[in-house]
């Protein structure tokens, strides 16, 4: 039998949004477990039932499982639908025998248990784990939120067990971040679990400064143990983008149809994009107006405004958000104007690459205040690409764009101030050397997932008091 210094740090992840799910933290999740992986760790990931996200939610994305590791073993404990329920005949025999107390006993567990519909998955996660734990030791635990029930299963597995837990804060659970203001009112369970919780953990993660800051203030007694990782861009799904050929402008599209005609100017017409899901949280119709005002300028004739990806996580999304943009079916029968919008749909992670190096300016929309840095923001800053900031200001994300030389900030959303910065980002794509893309696509090598999780790797090594064997391929490249 190995002893605990020769076998592999082995570490209970525990990330209901894990692949094929499609949820905006699914990519932090991923990265962290492949990454894990790749540094010689045995990992186990505690994620939510394949059910609920086919049949609850509709919110996958399959191509996305093929990029999760093999070697990481997945477990997708049980999951209490009860508020996700509509069909009468997937109730439970208590909740159709007896449906007000089905509802009262729900709303204790709210109340008084844990504030969160989640928490019977994190409670079955645990279950899951002390099997698990039972014939093979688990050294630590990573929790990452949200749901943020997560955080109290990696607690009691704690309590239960001792080993220590790291709680991973990709988002906030107390702090509203589109008000920047606290989500829940004064004497609320959620702030005694998160005390409770936060004392326990042998350290706290957040995405940026400003976060970690925030949670800081309020909690100082654990402040030292509180450390920043922000999210970053994924090699193996967005590899680096190409040099453009020399014959081809370096505004151009890589792939331009054979009816494309130049625009007005006697130039093709510019691309401009937005890649991610959109939302009623970011100002979308602040950026439908301002870029009907910029088509205006003679350089951005005929441009388009193309936007990939989901509209909203919910079924009614679409139809509320399509409004906004002006691309709904009213619209169109009242004859409106051409603004240059068109929505292009979904894409796969494995396929975003495409879409990033097809453009010519990218568009960042991002809702919330000053605590929101967005995983998107990373992805366009590989591609060397100029990129105008739709957000209100003084968002956490102005520190990452911080010295990316391709960046247009109106630093407003006043429409006409956020339409010449429009202008100003066509103008520079129509511009764009080689040289001066490779020094803005430079100012991303710093947030490639693998160096921004190097440190996180680390801190893990140093709390279960294991030294770095990624470098010995008997411990695990010889899986998989």
């Amino acid at each position: 039998m190995k002893n605990r210094s020769d076998r592999r740090p082995r570490v209970l992840y525990l990330a209901f949004y894990f692949p094929p799910s499609r949820a905006s933290g699914v990519y932090r999740a991923r990265a962290t477990a492949n990454h894990l992986v790749e540094k010689g760790w045995d990992v186990t990931v505690c994620a939510s039932p394949l059910d609920f996200l086919y049949k609850r939610i509709g919110s996958v994305d399959e191509g996305l499982s093929e990029t999760v590791d093999p070697r990481i073993q997945v477990e997708r404990p049980s999951l209490n639908q009860y508020t996700w329920q509509q069909d009468l005949r997937e109730f439970s025999w208590l909740r159709r025998s007896f449906p007000l107390m089905a509802k009262r006993v729900y709303q204790f567990s709210q109340t008084k248990l844990f504030p969160e519909r989640y928490s019977s998955w994190a409670w079955a996660s645990v279950v899951r784990a002390l099997k698990l734990h039972s014939k093979k030791r688990f050294d630590v635990v990573v929790a990452t939120g949200n749901p943020f029930a997560s955080f109290g299963a990696a607690w009691l597995f704690n309590r239960l067990t001792g080993v220590p837990y790291v709680m991973d804060y990709r988002d906030s659970w107390t702090l509203d971040l589109f008000h920047d203001e606290p989500a829940f009112p004064k004497g609320h369970i959620a702030w005694a679990w998160e005390k409770r919780m936060l004392g326990k953990a042998s350290a706290s993660v957040f995405v940026n400064e400003a976060l970690r800051g925030w949670h800081a203030e309020r909690y100082p007694e654990v402040a030292d143990r509180m450390m920043v990782v922000p999210n970053g861009w994924d090699a193996d799904v967005i590899p680096a983008a190409p040099e453009p050929a020399e014959e081809v402008p370096a505004a151009a599209g890589t792939e331009a149809p054979a009816t494309e005609q130049p625009s007005a100017n006697g130039q093709r017409p510019l691309k401009f994009a937005y890649l991610g899901t959109l939302t009623v949280k970011q100002p979308v119709e602040e950026m439908a107006e301002a870029f009907k005002i910029a088509r205006r300028h003679p350089d951005l004739a005929d441009a388009e405004l193309q936007i990939h990806g989901h509209l909203g996580f919910f079924k009614n999304s679409p139809a509320t958000l399509k409004k906004k943009l002006g691309l709904d079916d009213e619209a169109a029968e009242n004859g409106a104007e051409d603004t240059g919008l068109r929505y292009c749909g979904p894409v796969s992670k494995t396929e975003v690459g495409k879409v990033y190096e097809d453009a010519d300016v990218l568009v960042f929309l991002a809702g919330g205040g000053k605590y929101v840095t967005s995983g998107k923001i990373f992805e366009y800053m590989a591609f060397g690409h100029p990129i105008v900031s739709v957000h209100a200001p003084g968002i956490a994300a102005q520190d990452v764009l911080d010295g990316y030389p391709l960046w247009f900030n109106a630093n407003s959303l006043d429409v006409d101030e956020l339409a010449a910065s429009m202008v100003a980002a066509g103008k520079a794509a129509r511009d764009l050397t080689p040289e001066q893309r490779e020094i803005a696509r430079s100012h991303a090598d710093m947030y490639q997932r693998d160096a921004v999780l190097k440190p996180f790797e680390e801190r893990l090594r140093t709390i279960v008091g294991r030294e770095d064997r990624s470098e010995d391929p008997s411990e695990h490249r010889s899986a998989g």
